[in-house]
């Protein structure tokens, strides 16, 4: 059978979940649902990154020891994707003894090997990022991601030979062209390796940071953040042996924004060269959401909460916009406007609409009864059909790609010409004549059978809905309904439920 990896980046608990951490989620969840529709056997990883300078200080300002704190933090992320209805297949936490076990015998295994030496380093640290910088990588002296000035360190540390696995790594992603995608990373990272990796810094003395996993060879120092948290992708795998671990990652994808680019791109390759394990498959890359009043902040007051989207507009509705909106990899601006004039058009008026006149004629004039198809259909029914055939390849094509937003563009095409489709036939004006009554049965069993095509295309991308529509349709949500030849699924007789609204419009007030 078939495999995929999917993993979100370990989102790290010094605060809550946000845009930015519900985009990724949503991906990671669309493309779980997509696959296992496919029949792809999927293993979807999300969890929690709970170590290091950050949290200790968050831990700190709000009086709590750091293990305390992380599981508030922790359970807040977890019941946030239960909420949301996220199908994740298992959630990580770097504060797992199992996790422990699995960093600290790559670490000895790497040391053993040579790669792991004890030496001094003075560096411009950024608490923010927890990594140090060169003077080349600061903006007029400032982190380029803070904006804040690093602070000079000089200490002791033990070091991983990261320089020596650079040109593998270079030979590696010029002969994969797909390694990262898009292609715009793959080059970012080409231009970081242009320039002489330096030794990457691994440990933090005790005497300065307590809060991590000890390293197995020397106790009076912890495990740097990213030699902890990135090997939770081998470490939720290995957890459950051998065999789901050789299965499943060949096939690892790991969904990530951009600013964590470097560590995932050159970073945990090397590392996984030095830990003699084989590289991801593909290190998948999107850009930020960005507000339209400027970045996003708790004392601006404009952090997009997801729960609180969910219980204001539905959480479909919050999907449909963060996959439709944003192009995957580049930046994208959310704006409650944006978001409402989108949802009001497509999910309200379009496809919500086109739904309810469906039904409501199924229903006044059948009682919900579906009608025979006749042995001959016209130009107009076959072209609706090919429509929905061309709509599932395109879409197919697109989610090869992870462009989300071209596989709805592709739904919504479908759906517009469902709508023409009405126009053109015009069964409200042929019930008129008794004559043409077979007729407009026929048109109606075209256009249950296009909601049923609709439900099972928006499956993966908005699950309520397409559970809602199959629902009214009262047609059981299976694969093998999926697969049912158009005008083979619905039985004559067979009856379907009155209309109900999808997506009311939403109106903005002075206060939203």
């Amino acid at each position: 059978m078939e495999r995929i990896y999917l993993n979100t980046p370990l989102y790290y608990v010094n605060a809550e979940p946000h845009l930015g951490h519900t985009y990724t989620t949503i991906i990671a969840d669309t493309l779980k649902r997509y696959y296992q529709e496919q029949g792809v056997q999927v293993f979807f990883l999300t969890g929690t990154d709970e170590h290091g300078d950050k949290i200790a200080q968050a831990a700190k300002e709000n009086g709590m020891e750091p293990k305390a704190y992380a599981d508030r933090i922790s359970a807040i992320f977890r019941a946030t994707w239960d909420t949301c209805g996220i199908a994740y297949d298992h959630f990580i936490r770097t504060t797992d003894p199992y996790h422990k076990e699995v960093v600290q015998h790559v670490l000895q295994k790497i040391y053993d090997a040579g790669d792991i030496y004890f030496g001094e380093y003075g560096g411009f640290y950024c608490f923010g990022c927890e990594r140090f910088y060169t003077e080349k990588e600061l903006t007029g002296g400032k982190c380029p991601d803070h904006q804040k000035e690093p602070t000079y360190i000089k200490e002791k540390n033990y070091f991983f030979r990261m320089g020596k696995y650079q040109q593998r790594l270079i030979e590696y992603i010029q002969s994969h062209p797909d390694f990262i995608r898009p292609d715009r990373y793959r080059a970012e990272v080409l231009a970081f390796l242009r320039e002489p990796l330096e030794d990457l810094s691994i440990s933090r003395p005790k005497s300065r940071l307590q809060w991590g996993i000890p390293l197995p060879f020397d106790s009076d120092h912890v495990t740097y953040v990213w030699f902890d948290a990135l090997i939770n992708y081998v470490s939720a795998l290995e957890v459950r042996g051998t065999d789901f671990f050789q299965s499943f990652w060949p096939k690892a994808n790991h969904l990530i924004a951009k600013d964590i680019l470097k560590p995932h791109g050159i970073f945990w390759p090397t590392m996984l060269m030095a830990a003699g394990l084989p590289l991801y498959e593909h290190l998948n890359v999107h850009g930020y959401w960005v507000m339209d009043s400027g970045k996003m902040s708790k004392s601006l007051g404009n952090v997009v909460r997801p729960l609180e989207m969910k219980n204001r507009y539905g959480m479909d509705a919050f999907r449909y916009f963060l996959l439709r909106e944003m192009v995957f990899g580049q930046d994208a601006t959310f704006s409650l406007e944006a978001f409402v004039t989108r949802i009001n058009a497509d999910l309200a008026n379009n496809l919500g609409n086109l739904v309810s006149r469906v039904l409501a004629m199924q229903e006044k004039y059948f009682t919900g009864a579906v009608q025979p198809l006749g042995q001959i259909w016209a130009a107009e029914d076959h072209e609706l059909r090919e429509t929905f055939l061309r709509a599932e390849k395109e879409v197919n094509r697109h989610m090869s790609e992870l462009h989300f937003h071209r596989a709805l563009e592709s739904v919504w095409g479908a759906i517009d010409h469902t709508n023409r489709y009405i126009v053109q036939t015009s069964p409200f004006v042929l019930i008129k004549d008794p004559e043409k009554r077979g007729r407009v049965g026929e048109i109606l069993h075209h256009l249950l059978e296009a909601v049923r095509q609709i439900a099972g295309l928006l499956s993966p991308f908005l699950p309520e809905t397409a559970n809602e529509l199959h629902m009214l349709l009262n047609a059981p949500q299976t694969a093998s309904s999926r697969r049912s030849p158009w005008g083979e699924f619905f039985p004559a007789g067979h009856r379907v439920n009155p209309p109900k609204a999808l997506f009311p419009r939403i109106e903005l007030d002075a206060k939203s």
